[in-house]
């Protein structure tokens, strides 16, 4: 048996046709408090499957994570290649076929003979690293036979980044989701420990802002049930509600550092026609307070209102949290009847709630211009022209653009997503928002799929190949994915520039133009990046 093992770093991806390389020795450039990682590949041309294990030696008190990339099949690429440039697609000569994501807590593997695989590892330096380097060896040992060693240095700058301010980043996250894969029934004390964990992962990804479901979301289909407030009839339109469980929502959340709130539409996705499900108490039989078809604008559901919102407002200033969240109206609007049913929905909200400022996913430059939500969110194809008639906003992409445009997609190559940090700090956004942090369903309905097999809804073209989920549900929590675990290191790029107070019109970023035209090779991510540690060397320290 001829063994091969080698290093490379976390900006491609490797296939199970990828050629073996031969880098034994990796240097990788980092600030004191930044997690950063890179892959071992294995590679053996005998006939029998062999199993290897891989382990990791560094500095103490450096947390050094092992896992296992795992391959999923991917049916189709998300963008025809031609006419789009190579470095805009990967994995052209691979899809269909298997395809590097899932990332599974496991150190060993049984390797196929004439297969490569590979190794994730996550670095985070001990907390009271110093600059300087940090030497960490990887040995890769067959079952029979001799080890190989690897070797991997760390340099670390003096620079520590400092925590990322005025921009929040939001994911729609799915409590639906976690109830059906675990089979354990909403908001149960079943269910809260799993969430935790889903929680947790998100926060430590880089995420500052969460939806928070106190009604069903009204986005994608009529879901399940998920709904945190208790909701009582009292009498013909008269109303009565329990708040505990949205205040356990908010504790949770508060506990892994989440600072921002982003809070139920309360109107119906693509079109703002109807009133939202909303149940008797949380949902479990199915009892609707109304029908489903209650005209937005109803006194049915406007009565409702008049009771729910000044209780809203009483807990989120009780919490502490009134500043720092984010209200709806309705998602996505297209045409001249949806804004015209916008415009009356978010006329009640302003006569009923005038405390409330408003965010929506409103691509079109002509809701920008109108005012018709106070923070627009609009696609990242349409994004600039916000920017550049000053209109505040935040940013969002969902099933595309795709091609030449920035994306998270199972064939946008990794250099690629590297570089969200760099072009959410190029201009002056408030915020990004993305669909899909765990969205497990077939596309619009009920029907729970495995997304270890399935990664588009079911729904592709219209739904891209990897743009529902960024985890994995494991055996009893969250798996990473490659493309997050490149993302949330992507965001410490936001931070280094931003505790550097480095101008978004600097000549380090002159050649970013815009979500479609930037550099899309990990070389100009790698050179910017020292020269940010250089200047960081230059600075004086600042007095404690």
């Amino acid at each position: 048996m001829t063994f091969k093992s080698w290093l490379a770093t976390s900006s491609a991806r490797f296939y199970p046709t990828s050629p073996a390389e031969t880098r034994k020795k990796l240097r990788l450039d980092a600030a004191l408090n930044e997690k950063v990682s890179f892959q071992v590949l294995l590679r053996h041309d005998g006939l029998a499957p062999r199993q290897f294990t891989v382990t990791t030696t560094g500095p103490d008190g450096w947390d050094i994570r092992v896992r296992r990339v795992g391959y999923i099949p991917v049916r189709h690429l998300n963008t025809h290649p031609a006419p789009i440039p190579p470095e805009d697609i990967e994995g052209a000569d691979q899809i269909p076929g298997y395809v590097p994501d899932p990332l599974f807590e496991e150190q060993t593997i049984q390797l196929p003979g004439g297969e490569t695989h590979a190794f994730w590892i996550s670095v985070r330096p001990n907390p009271n690293a110093k600059p300087g380097s940090g030497n960490i060896t990887i040995q890769a040992t067959p079952d029979a036979g001799r080890s190989h060693k690897l070797q991997a240095e760390v340099t670390l700058h003096p620079i520590t980044l400092q925590p990322r301010r005025d921009f929040r980043i939001t994911h729609w996250f799915y409590a639906d989701s976690i109830s059906d894969w675990y089979k354990v029934a909403p908001f149960s004390e079943e269910f809260w420990p799993l969430c935790e964990k889903f929680i947790h992962n998100y926060a430590d990804h880089g995420l500052d802002t969460i939806y928070v479901p106190v009604f069903t979301p009204s986005l994608d289909g009529v879901k399940r049930p998920t709904q945190l407030l208790k909701v009582t009839k009292a009498g013909k339109d008269k109303y009565s509600f329990d708040w505990s469980d949205v205040k356990r929502w908010i504790e949770l959340c508060r506990k892994y550092n989440i600072t921002h709130f982003e809070w139920a539409h309360p109107f119906t996705q693509w079109g703002v026609k109807f009133a939202i499900r909303i149940y008797e108490q949380q949902g479990a039989d199915e009892v609707l307070l109304w029908p489903p078809e209650t005209p937005a604008t109803s006194d049915t559901y406007r009565k409702f209102l008049q009771q729910y919102l000044p209780q809203l407002r009483q807990f989120l200033q009780q919490e502490g949290i009134l500043e720092r969240s984010f209200f709806h109206v309705s998602d996505e609007p297209h045409n001249e009847e949806d804004k015209k049913n916008y415009k009356a929905a978010r006329a009640m909200l302003k006569e009923l709630a005038p405390w409330m400022k408003t965010m929506d996913a409103l691509t079109d430059i002509e809701y920008g211009r109108e005012r018709l939500t106070d923070m627009p969110v609009p696609s990242i194809r349409t994004a600039l022209q916000f920017v550049n008639e000053n209109i505040p906003c935040w940013c969002y992409y969902c099933c595309g653009p795709r091609g030449r445009f920035l994306n998270r997609l199972l064939d946008t190559p990794l250099a690629k997503i590297y570089m969200h940090g760099f072009l959410f700090y190029r201009w002056p956004f408030q915020g990004f928002l993305h669909w899909g942090f765990n969205y497990w369903y077939r596309s619009q309905t009920r029907v729970l799929i495995d997304v270890f097999h399935i990664q588009d809804g079911e729904k592709w073209p219209g739904w891209a190949y990897g743009d529902t989920t960024q985890v994995y549900p494991g055996p009893d929590g969250p798996l990473d994915s490659i493309r997050w675990e490149v993302f949330s290191e992507s965001l410490q790029d936001y931070q280094l520039l931003q505790t550097l107070d480095v101008p978004r019109d600097s000549d380090l970023l002159k050649k970013l133009h815009s979500f479609e035209d930037f550099p899309k090779t990990s070389r100009w991510r790698d050179q910017t990046r020292k020269k940010l540690f250089a200047l960081a060397a230059t600075q004086p320290k600042k007095k404690k």
